[in-house]
């Protein structure tokens, strides 16, 4: 149906200067025939000749690239020895320009060692045909080689795709407004001997080109396809950051590496879950961030009292005698707690959040005071990191102790849960909630926190870490929560927080309402200290 005969003639020649500069500045001296020219993921993704290829890949790690110059290749060549034509399908129409302003350059090298004979980019207007009968225009850029074969870019997705025979290169998959309808169609296509090449950044877990992907590792479309990952770090590895500095005329150095690296992955600030999917090659489970960084900042008020204190120990602490880790405790408490404590106003009353944590992520205790207004106010925040349990227990109680007046929540999910429990034995179960933290607890009172943020009723320790905790908070099929994703999953798990504090304010913010709804009564000098700290708010 689609033998992608022009209406008339070719509209017009693209301008060499109309494409994006990325597809203008491959260096003249690149030599598409001698050794060096691809990096090695990329040699090794074009060896595969595979009937269906997906390959789920790290931001800018040069795949497009690769599969450009194999695009010039395989219109060049005679059938007999695999030529066809070959269709660039992009998400976007600039994709479509700067996949074919890479062929074009590839095809002059080409051209110039093996005297083929290539035309312009031509513009033209492909006719497109669904299955109903009908028809629209797509604006299309091709190429035409002496072989009788072309490389078509089209600017956006054909409504029968079924209809083109050959290579197809599908770029940016998961990010297609019909993702399930492109690979769908596109497995027709294997009926006349072509191939589907499915390349794409993950676009979180629940999106079809994820599910393709897995469908493939899972046997589900036979010997015949295969999935090829290549991570950001892989680029890196195979020489990315020196390509990058023979581009820009830079001397490539080991400390301009390590510098350039940092700075890529540090550019992804708190939203680490969009760092590992997009570079690391693993898809997240939400979709969206919930509260914007500006909301977090204008709630984190400069040079005020409120405090984040830090207690992270070694391995080998769990090993020293009960007395001595009790006597290490006490001393951190004495130097760093007790300070905190004595500006806390004890005739107030407040309520905490503890989520709990032994090894891999941290502890955070949240201290929250409710204002006459409801506004709360975080005094206190504190987070340690692998402190024992009866550490983590000495600290708590040292601090409910000292302020007397208060109710709590805490994290009773897994180990969290007999710490939950004896402190609610200790205190009183009617003052401490053992929380088991779900997809529905998330539904119910994570949206009461984003509220707050959005109506600036919060006020938190002006800290960077708590700004990437609450930060990463995402909406997860609907319910605003933490990612799953653990630190053994990642490359580099120094890079990450689980968003403990998150939870922990999500904690303390249920304990201000549901620990609350007795009558509290507070003393004269209670009341005129609450009035006095709700004048001098921000």
């Amino acid at each position: 149906m689609n033998n992608l005969k022009p209406l008339s003639s070719t509209l017009r020649v693209v301008e060499w200067e109309e494409l994006p500069p990325r597809a203008r500045n491959i260096p003249a001296n690149f030599n598409p025939l001698a050794e060096g020219v691809l990096m090695a993921h990329q040699i090794e993704v074009l060896k595969i000749k595979a009937s269906i290829i997906a390959i789920p890949k790290g931001r800018r790690t040069g795949i497009t690239f690769g599969f450009s110059f194999d695009a010039v290749l395989t219109a060049a060549s005679q059938k007999a020895i695999g030529g066809m034509d070959v269709f660039y399908i992009g998400d976007t129409k600039e994709k479509g320009l700067e996949f074919i302003g890479y062929c074009a350059k590839f095809s002059r090298v080409i051209a110039e060692q093996q005297s083929t004979s290539v035309s312009s980019i031509e513009e033209f207007l492909f006719e497109d045909q669904d299955e109903k009968g009908k028809t629209r225009h797509i604006t299309a850029y091709r190429i035409r080689y002496s072989s009788g074969y072309q490389i078509v870019a089209l600017s956006s997705r054909p409504a029968n795709i079924r209809g083109l025979q050959g290579l197809v290169i599908i770029d940016e998959a998961a990010f297609h407004q019909d993702v399930q309808g492109v690979l769908d169609a596109a497995t027709a296509l294997l009926i006349w001997g072509g191939r589907i090449i499915v390349i794409s950044s993950h676009n979180g877990k629940t999106n079809s080109f994820n599910q393709f992907v897995n469908d493939i590792e899972n046997g589900l479309y036979g010997a015949d396809a295969v999935v090829y990952r290549v991570t950001f770090d892989d680029a890196v590895a195979n020489g990315l950051y020196e390509r990058v500095c023979f581009m820009k005329g830079d001397e490539a150095t080991l400390e301009g590496k390590q510098t350039w690296y940092t700075r890529i992955r540090n550019a992804y600030g708190p939203r680490k879950a969009a760092m590992r999917e997009e570079l690391d090659v693993i898809p997240r489970d939400g979709n969206g961030v919930c509260i914007p960084g500006v909301w977090i900042e204008n709630a984190m008020p400069p040079n005020s009292d409120r405090v984040v204190l830090r207690l992270t120990l070694d391995d080998d602490f769990a090993r020293k005698s009960n007395e001595e880790r009790k006597s290490f405790a006490e001393d951190w408490i004495k130097r760093y707690l007790d300070p905190v404590i004595a500006r806390l106003d004890k005739n107030l009353r407040y309520s905490f959040g503890d989520d709990f944590a032994r090894h891999r992520d941290f502890s955070s205790i949240l201290l929250m005071v409710t204002l006459p207004n409801l506004y709360r106010d975080v005094p206190l925040i504190i987070e340690m990191h692998k402190v024992p349990t009866r550490q983590q227990e000495q600290i708590l109680w040292y601090l409910l102790r000292a302020i007397q007046r208060f109710s709590g929540a805490m994290d009773a999910t897994g180990p969290g849960q007999t710490l939950a429990e004896y402190t609610a034995d200790e205190f009183g179960h009617d003052r401490v909630a053992q929380v088991s933290l779900s997809r529905s607890w998330y539904g119910t009172w994570m949206p009461k926190v984003i509220q707050g943020f959005e109506d600036g009723v919060i006020t938190l320790p002006a800290d960077d870490n708590v700004k990437q905790d609450i930060h990463s908070i995402e909406e997860i099929d609907g319910i605003p929560m933490l990612s799953s994703v653990r630190k053994e999953d990642l490359k580099d798990p120094e890079l990450y927080r689980h968003g403990d504090t998150a939870i922990a304010l999500a904690l303390a913010w249920y304990a201000s309402i549901e620990m609350n709804k007795g009558p509290v009564r507070a003393s004269s000098r209670g009341t005129r200290a609450s009035n006095q700290l709700l004048k001098g708010y921000r």
